[in-house]
């Protein structure tokens, strides 16, 4: 994949990210994911009444590439956060493995406020050591 994919995944996060379905938190967040084949994925976070049966923005953009056919993620872009308020919004534990299981540990995450980018990571660097395919021989 030649060229840097962070305006793309950017701009389709943020567009899910104020769809988001937040009403108990008040904390939308949305993620892309960019698949091998160059498509970009969104989703946004949907809360529930019944908290544990919300759906992270990061499980959300994962379910829509898998059903749009692709199975590989090259880079990850998560929005989330307030104006003035630094703090990272980075995936949960549940959604770095959930990246884990299509995307390499070299895979690019970029961890963005509303105003843009505030850090860069690898998905090795949020989930060290981790559990993969390749350990069920897959």
């Amino acid at each position: 994949m030649s060229g840097d994919p962070y305006d793309r995944l950017f701009q389709a996060a943020e567009a899910a990210r104020a769809r988001a379905y937040a009403p108990y938190s008040a904390f939308p967040v949305g993620a892309a994911v960019l698949a091998a084949d160059g498509t970009v994925h969104a989703g946004c976070n949907v809360e529930n009444a019944a908290y544990p049966v919300g759906q992270c923005a990061e499980a959300n953009a994962i379910g829509a590439m898998v059903g749009a056919g692709q199975v590989r993620i090259e880079a990850v872009l998560v929005i989330g956060g307030r104006p003035g308020d630094d703090t990272l919004c980075t995936p949960c534990g549940a959604c770095r493995q959930r990246i884990r299981e299509f995307a390499p540990p070299e895979a690019p995450v970029y961890i963005c406020g509303p105003e843009g980018l505030r850090r860069q990571e690898t998905l090795a660097t949020l989930l060290p050591l981790s559990f993969g395919p390749e350990n069920l021989g897959g």
